[in-house]
């Protein structure tokens, strides 16, 4: 997959120190090694919140991705809970250092937080580029819009993540899909979201978690096509998040920050997918739980503790505890 989208001129890899049980850095640096360091950009994190030991995990890092430097490096997912910790325990002093050593080429943040977090930290010091979560249905129904126009104001270059809300908006209602597929046949589904997000004159690059070969090809056919995204392709995305935003009640966007903290090991997303799932189709039948027992996961909704380690780390801010016991209910 890396080496076809190199072919195809795709430069930017982002990854992180936890992505993948902490083995993300080192497949992507295996992966990417055969080419020529010149020829792409790495991108990855410091999570205050899973590793505080900044010094280490830098290095370390760099061992990962097999290079001596990092293109574009972040303050990851900075939260309210977290965003005063990350200036206090020397941190973004410390990769500010590297950034003048040359270690980092351009230093910048992850951002979950609220909109008056987001507006204190953008002005700490003068950033190279954020990286915000991003997308056509947190546009209408979240404060990502207000998020935009502060990294805008102050002049920071925007790196989009979740721009298909982590594969929420890949897959619509069949009647939705139809409207949008009259106005544009050739366009796939989840390309209306990147095509939203590319629009936007703030943002310099896009993110896609692709999964496998064919989302390749369909990101690398929109991405190659210069059609522009007009006015009333916005009207109609937009009327169809509306019809949409009626049919998903939990946005979760499967990033599992929840699941490191949980002490019944229940793989919380993959029980929220089935439970949105449910919301859209609106039925609880055999078929459903036959997919519950399926879930690769020690806990099950039944075993939640309410304890609240979960919505701590959650960006979304859910309340999975109260999910988990509507689950458990119904099926356990």
């Amino acid at each position: 997959m890396i080496d076809r989208a190199m072919a195809a001129g795709v430069n930017y890899y982002d990854t992180a120190w936890m992505y993948h049980n902490c083995t993300s850095e080192d497949f992507l640096g295996e992966a990417l090694k055969k080419h020529p360091r010149h020829s792409f950009y790495l991108a990855t994190k410091f999570n205050i919140d899973f590793n505080s030991d900044y010094k280490l995990v830098f290095d370390t890092q760099l061992k990962k991705l097999q290079t001596d430097y990092i293109d574009f490096y972040l303050i990851h997912c900075i939260m309210d809970s977290n965003i005063h910790r990350y200036v206090d325990d020397g941190s973004v002093d410390y990769f500010l250092e590297k950034q003048r050593e040359g270690k980092i080429r351009y230093l910048g943040f992850s951002c979950h937080s609220s909109v008056e977090a987001l507006q204190w930290f953008a002005n700490h010091h003068k950033w190279d580029f954020a990286q915000l979560q991003l997308n056509y249905f947190d546009w209408l129904y979240s404060a990502t819009e207000q998020e935009y126009k502060v990294l805008e104001e102050c002049g920071i270059p925007i790196m989009v993540m979740e721009p298909v809300r982590g594969g929420k908006l890949a897959h619509l209602t069949p009647e939705i899909e139809a409207m949008l597929k009259e106005a544009h046949p050739e366009w796939s589904i989840p390309s209306w979201g990147f095509r939203f997000v590319r629009s936007l004159p703030q943002v310099q690059t896009v993110l896609s978690g692709m999964s496998t070969m064919e989302q390749v090809e369909d990101n690398l056919a929109t991405f190659n096509d210069s059609t522009e995204f007009t006015q009333a392709d916005r009207d109609l995305l937009f009327k169809a998040c509306e019809m949409f935003h009626d049919h998903v009640k939990i946005p979760c966007t499967a990033c599992r920050y929840c699941c490191d903290g949980c002490p019944m090991w229940i793989n919380i997303p993959e029980f929220l997918k089935i439970y949105n799932n449910y919301k859209v189709d609106a039925e609880w039948d055999d078929t459903i739980k036959a997919k519950l027992a399926k879930v690769d996961s020690q806990g099950t909704p039944a075993d939640c503790l309410a304890c609240g380690a979960c919505t701590s780390h959650c960006p979304q801010r859910i309340d999975i505890p109260s999910i988990m016991s509507e689950m458990s209910e119904k099926f356990y």
